[in-house]
Formats: C-alpha cells, sequence, structure tokens
C-alpha cells in the first residue's frame, strides 16, 4: 500500500503543479481515484500528505481545496529548507555519525543508483525515488539530535513546495532532461554522504545549501511553462526571487 499511496502523491502532485486544478478549486476523492485509476484510501492518504506540505486544505464542505500560494512564500521556504538543513548536515558531521547511520544513509544511496540506472522512469519509479529521498533527508534530521531543530524543519516542510520532495514530480514528465536533473541531485547526495562520513562539518554544511538550487531551478523551469502559469499567477517574482 505505501508504493501505491508514494505513486498517488506522485501524480497529484505532478497535476497540481502543471495547473490542471486552480486555486480553490475543490478535490474529492471518489472523481480524484477514478482520474488516477486508484481506489480511495491512496487517494486519501496523499491528501493527508499534500495538507501538510501546504499544498491544500481541508473543505467546509468535505474534500480538499487547492490552498492559495505565492511564488515568493516557495522560494522563501526553499531558502529556508537549504540552511536548517545545512546546520543538521553540519552537526551530522561534527558530531560523527554512527555506522547504523552511516549504512541507512548507503541503503538510500543505493537505492537511488538503482532507479536512476534506468533508461527512462515512470510514475512507479518516481515513487521510489521519492520515497528514498525523503528518507534520505530525514535520517540527517533525525541524526543531527537537535529537536528544535527538527521542530523549525517540521514546521518549514508545511509551507508549499518545502519539503524535500516536493519539486520532483514535475521531472517524471520531462524526458531526459529530468531524468539528468535527479542524477546531478543523487550525486549531491553521495557528496554529502562523504562529507558527513568524513566529518567535514562546513563541506557537509554547504553541501546541503546547495543542494536546494535543484529546487529552486525545478520550479522555475515549471514555471515557465505556459500551462503552469494559470496556478501560480506571480510568475516573475519567482523567477527574480529564485533566479
Amino acid at each position: 500500500m505505501a508504493s501505491q499511496v508514494a505513486r498517488v502523491l506522485v501524480q497529484l502532485r505532478d497535476l497540481i503543479l502543471k495547473g490542471e486544478f486552480a486555486p480553490g478549486e475543490r478535490l474529492a476523492e471518489i472523481p480524484i481515484a477514478l482520474k488516477l485509476g486508484s481506489s480511495r484510501t491512496p487517494v486519501r492518504l496523499a491528501f493527508s500528505s499534500l495538507e501538510q506540505e501546504g499544498l491544500v486544505e481541508p473543505s467546509p464542505t468535505g474534500g480538499y481545496l487547492i490552498k492559495r500560494f505565492t511564488s515568493q512564500e516557495i522560494a522563501d521556504a526553499i531558502a529556508v529548507r537549504g540552511n536548517l538543513e545545512g546546520m543538521a548536515a553540519r552537526l551530522v558531521a561534527e558530531h560523527g555519525p554512527t555506522c547504523e547511520f552511516l549504512q541507512l544513509l548507503q541503503e538510500c544511496l543505493d537505492e537511488g543508483d538503482r532507479v536512476l540506472n534506468k533508461r527512462s522512469l515512470d510514475y512507479d519509479d518516481s515513487a521510489s525515488y521519492i520515497e528514498m529521498n525523503d528518507r534520505f533527508h530525514q535520517l540527517i534530521v533525525e541524526g543531527a539530535g537537535n529537536a528544535a531543530l527538527a521542530r523549525a524543519i517540521d514546521l518549514n516542510n508545511r509551507l508549499p513546495f518545502a519539503p524535500p520532495s516536493a519539486t520532483l514530480p514535475m521531472q517524471q514528465t520531462s524526458g531526459e532532461e529530468g531524468r539528468e536533473w535527479l542524477w546531478h541531485a543523487h550525486q549531491q547526495h553521495h557528496s554529502l554522504a562523504q562529507a558527513m562520513e568524513r566529518r567535514e562539518g562546513t563541506r557537509a554544511q554547504w553541501l546541503a545549501e546547495e543542494h536546494v538550487q535543484i529546487a529552486r531551478m525545478n520550479m522555475v523551469y515549471a514555471l515557465e511553462r505556459p500551462e503552469t502559469l494559470r496556478l501560480i499567477p506571480a510568475f516573475k517574482l519567482v523567477t527574480d526571487a529564485v533566479g
């Protein structure tokens, strides 16, 4: 069930980012399930995740509404995540990662390598990569051992497109170029893991902060497509903020 939920979540994020739903539009389980060829349970769980990410909000009449947000809010949230995760990576490196932590991190790296070794990616591949990506970033937050920092990251992740994987689904439909972006992002994962293992705190922090540039570039890439402009009208603002 977990992989099915992840797949539905990828599809819904992709549709939202492509502007398939207007701000304030109501989403209901049954129509979405029919649209995606899914049962209602994965859709319900995906709605819950999207609510946590700040993309939808409960409707007074049932179901969910597409949340209204600005491009500046997106840019700000991504920038804050970079700084917070940079601090987390530095703390992991300075404290010295445990063998268990490094093993779990390596499992994430291996899974990402497996997915990206394919010539082309479908929604299931994207779902697998996203589950891996979420685990990788969460491991770093937990490994930092700082409860206040973890709470700050969790709070920031409730803003639109702030979580680590929130800007990844659009790549599934962008062909070879999107796959190359994912490959570049995953090579950064490898470099970050190496820096933490070597206890290079400053380098780990810089790499984590640089890593969010992928999300920024991805957002600009998505917003340059005409079909996306009706989702976030303030297009010029986001390109100024992240370009």
